[in-house]
């Protein structure tokens, strides 16, 4: 049987859809975790996930409890990308892109904007920003404009903020490349996903080679202590989601420069120098993710890593150590983040729909779905 969410938020008992026709035995026991009602919270936004999502003419930062119910946290004009909570406080950040000239500070759990801020001059938002493990600090990958270069992104800027400041630009160091995406502290290194040239911009026309690479940064000085460059049959890979294990285990999620039908590796762990070793996967399975993968992240237990692809319509999910486990459709999915029990994983799509994921030895199977909500965009973080 399948565990499914009628628009209301209850429980439909509706027989297994996914694309193997099985639903595992544990996928039961861990719907009735996350979904039951005994584990709802009266705020919505002080523990489940938060999101980013279209709204009406705009855009919102929601927040999504145990049942997958959407809650609006912060309303703009503008378009929001990567979402980030403090790991002390009630504060979250929502950051822009393309134009990337704004990131949304608000209040978590009561709701609301607490500020607005701006990228340093002359650069814009990469779309990305994450806090330090104290909540002190705030950085955000920030792209220096180029001018009228062709086939040039701009160089990338970390931009070092204090959160009792004001979220001020204390300090500024350089991410180690052109057009940076995702940063992220994971083990003793600060991780910047530099992009280089954006597959599907008017800078990546007539592009074969992206000049993405990793670049390993002290926390606290910003220094480089590694880097990493994938080989060049790869070169047209931009590299630009990360996700962590919490035990220094870090894998990066690309996206292809070409559309020449090659089957190439879409996912790679990266090592405590930077270097990049490939997951593996049939090359059909790279195929239908059609060069593009959103979202990536981890299970809460380390064991599991997951790729949303908007364009395949899937979710694909590997073992940590890189062996392919299988996917699950989700039309127009791209927000992806830990579920609350081993082995699982929320995924939202641009129609409405949350779905719950489920991985273990024998595959990979949709445990529980919600449809009716916004249209989810581009990533989704886990808050407890």
């Amino acid at each position: 049987m399948r565990l499914r969410l009628d628009p209301a938020g209850r429980l439909d008992h509706a027989g297994l859809l996914d694309r193997r026709g099985f639903l595992m035995g544990a996928a039961a026991l861990v719907a009735a975790g996350p979904l039951g009602a005994s584990n709802l919270r009266a705020d919505p936004l002080a523990e489940g996930w938060l999101a980013t999502a279209g709204m009406g003419e705009g855009f919102a930062a929601v927040g999504l409890d145990g049942a997958f119910a959407a809650t609006t946290a912060a309303e703009t004009a503008t378009r929001l990308h990567g979402i980030e909570a403090s790991p002390t406080g009630p504060l979250a950040v929502a950051v822009g892109r393309r134009p990337g000239q704004i990131a949304l500070v608000f209040d978590r759990r009561k709701g609301g904007v607490v500020a607005t801020l701006a990228p340093g001059a002359g650069r814009v938002f990469s779309g990305h920003g994450r806090f330090t493990a104290d909540g002190r600090l705030f950085l955000t990958n920030e792209i220096e404009r180029p001018g009228e270069s062709a086939h040039v992104m701009g160089r990338g800027v970390v931009a070092v903020r204090v959160v009792d400041g004001g979220f001020a630009i204390v300090s500024e160091w350089p991410s180690g490349g052109d057009g940076p995406h995702d940063l992220m502290q994971s083990g003793a290194a600060l991780v910047v996903a530099n992009g280089g040239i954006e597959p599907n911009t008017p800078e990546a026309r007539d592009a074969e080679v992206t000049g993405s690479g990793i670049t390993l940064l002290d926390p606290a000085s910003g220094a480089v202590r590694g880097a990493g460059r994938l080989p060049q049959d790869l070169a047209s890979l931009s590299l630009r989601h990360l996700a962590r294990d919490g035990s220094g285990g870090t894998v990066v999620a690309a996206q292809d420069l070409l559309k020449d039908g090659e089957a190439r590796p879409l996912l790679f762990r990266i090592a405590s120098d930077g270097a990049l070793s490939a997951f593996d996967a049939p090359d059909t399975e790279w195929r239908v993710l059609r060069g593009y993968v959103g979202s990536v992240a981890y299970d809460p237990s380390g064991r599991y890593v997951a790729c949303a692809s908007p364009r395949g319509n899937r979710v694909a999910v590997w073992q940590a150590d890189g062996r392919f486990v299988g996917a699950v459709p989700l039309t127009d999915g791209c927000g992806l983040a830990a579920g609350r029990e081993a082995g699982t994983f929320v995924a939202a799509s641009g129609y409405g729909e949350v779905i719950l994921v489920s991985a273990g030895p024998e595959g990979v199977g949709i445990a529980a779905r919600r449809t009716g909500g916004p249209r989810f965009d581009n990533h989704m973080v886990r808050i407890s």
